[in-house]
Order: C-alpha cells, then structure tokens, then sequence
C-alpha cells in the first residue's frame, strides 16, 4: 500500500513537476536545501518528516532514502538525498540564481566549505554520535566530542575564508558556503550555550 502511495505521488509530481522537499524543521541539513529553494525562486511541497517520533523509519520513507536521513528531494521521478547532492542537483537543472560563482577560484573555495561542513563537521557532531560516545565513555564526553569537532572546523574554515570573505562567505553575493555555514552556525550556538 504504501508502495503504491509512493509511486502515485511520484506520478503525480510528473504531472505537475513541483519539487516536493521531505525534511525536518530543526534540520540543518534540510534548512541549506531550504535556502537554496528559496535563493533560486523555486517552489516546492513541504513535507515535514519528525525526526523525533521516528518517522524516517516508516516504509513509505525508505523507500525514498534507505538511510533514514533527510532532507530528500523529490522532482518528478528523480529522488535525491543529502543537501550537497541537492544542491548540486538544483545547480545543474535549475540554472537561475547560481549557488556556485563563475570564478573557478571562488567555485572551489564554495566547494571546499561544503564539503567541510557535511564531512568534518556536521555529522560528527550529530546527537546520535554524542550519545553513542556518551554510552561508551562517559556522561561529559559527549559534548566535548562535539566542541572539539566543531572548533577544528571552524579554525580551518576561518583560515579558509579569510582572504574572501566580505559581505558574505566568499565575496559579495550569497553562494553555497553561506547555505553551509549559517545553518552550522546556528546549531553550534545552540549547542554551545547548553
């Protein structure tokens, strides 16, 4: 049933071919794909998946991202999972307002604090992670995990960035290391000030 619930959405959306975005509110990686959404004028179909109550366990999920992570893009019959494969996706179908600059040097420096947010640091700061650690060695080393991670990154992203950042992360327009940082920045204050 559910099956066939995915694949009438699926046929529907090739009828009408709006994206529909299946995330979490309080998702940092489903708010970069929010931004980018946003920043290119596209409009999409929120569909809200609670973390909390477990639903990217459900069936009908899985058969969306097999990893249980959102955000998930859905346009047409194309399914994508992670933000920096969205990202990318949208860049490359939807051209208006680029997320990347034409300059090959800002391009890579736009790369390069992507792929240090979602790979050095995000996911090894994920509370699943702080909680596994937490189990196995103690109550406080959860957290300090997390710090130690988040400072790692935010040196190497600061060294990065110092001769480009202006306005924004890397010049005077919005591009994808600002999709990147804002939502990492604002999950670090939080953490921080628990």
């Amino acid at each position: 049933m559910e099956e066939l619930n995915i694949q009438n959405q699926r046929d529907t959306m090739n009828s009408s071919s709006k994206l529909v975005l299946y995330n979490f509110s309080h998702s940092s990686c489903s708010w970069r794909v929010r931004f980018a959404l946003k920043l290119k004028g596209l409009d999409y179909e929120y569909k809200a998946v609670n973390l909390v109550k477990g639903e990217q366990f459900s069936r009908e999920f899985e058969q969306l991202n097999p990893l249980h992570y959102v955000p998930v893009l859905v346009d047409g019959d194309v399914v994508v999972s992670d933000s920096l494969a969205i990202l990318l996706y949208l860049e490359e179908k939807y051209p208006q307002r680029a997320l990347l600059p034409d300059d090959h040097q800002r391009k890579a420096l736009n790369l390069q604090v992507a792929s240090i947010v979602c790979s050095s640091i995000q996911p090894l700061h994920m509370v699943t992670l702080a909680k596994h650690i937490e189990e196995k060695v103690g109550p406080e080393e959860g957290i300090l995990w997390a710090l130690s991670i988040i400072e790692k990154g935010f040196y190497a992203l600061e060294k990065l960035l110092k001769d480009f950042a202006t306005r924004f992360a890397t010049g005077e327009e919005l591009y994808m290391a600002d999709m990147f940082l804002a939502p990492e920045i604002d999950t670090v204050c939080k953490k921080v000030q628990h």
